[in-house]
């Protein structure tokens, strides 16, 4: 996938990550328990976050020599994370708890590239 995809994928997770944040504020708020409102929140806290660093990352493009290791890592870590948050909060199987860490070590793994991948500046 090219550096441009990603900037589009990361507009639309920033996109959707609004949206989800918003449903949860003013749609789930009667509907769901305090303890899976902070599940739902943490999940778009973790999506809008990396929807953002994605952007960044897309942006430096070959600046950064682990870019599309990390961009992948991130949308990974969004969908799994993420996902398995949302679905936890509105009832999923309780079984999505042990895959959520999967997300977590996408996510960490991201982080992990960009500081391996980071270039000193050019003197």
């Amino acid at each position: 996938m090219s550096m441009a995809s990603f900037t589009s994928v990361a507009a639309g997770l920033g996109f959707l990550a609004v949206i989800l944040g918003a449903f949860g504020a003013h749609g789930l708020r009667a509907r769901l328990d305090p303890a899976a409102l902070d599940i739902w929140r943490t999940a778009v806290l973790y999506h809008l976050v990396h929807a953002a660093v994605l952007l960044g990352v897309a942006l430096a493009g070959e600046r950064l020599r682990a870019a599309r290791v990390a961009c992948w890592l991130f949308c990974v870590g969004v969908l799994v994370f993420s996902g398995t948050l949302y679905l936890l909060a509105l009832g999923g199987p309780r079984w999505l708890g042990a895959v959520t860490p999967v997300g977590g070590v996408a996510f960490l793994g991201g982080w992990a590239a960009l500081i391996a991948g980071i270039r000193p500046a050019a003197r």
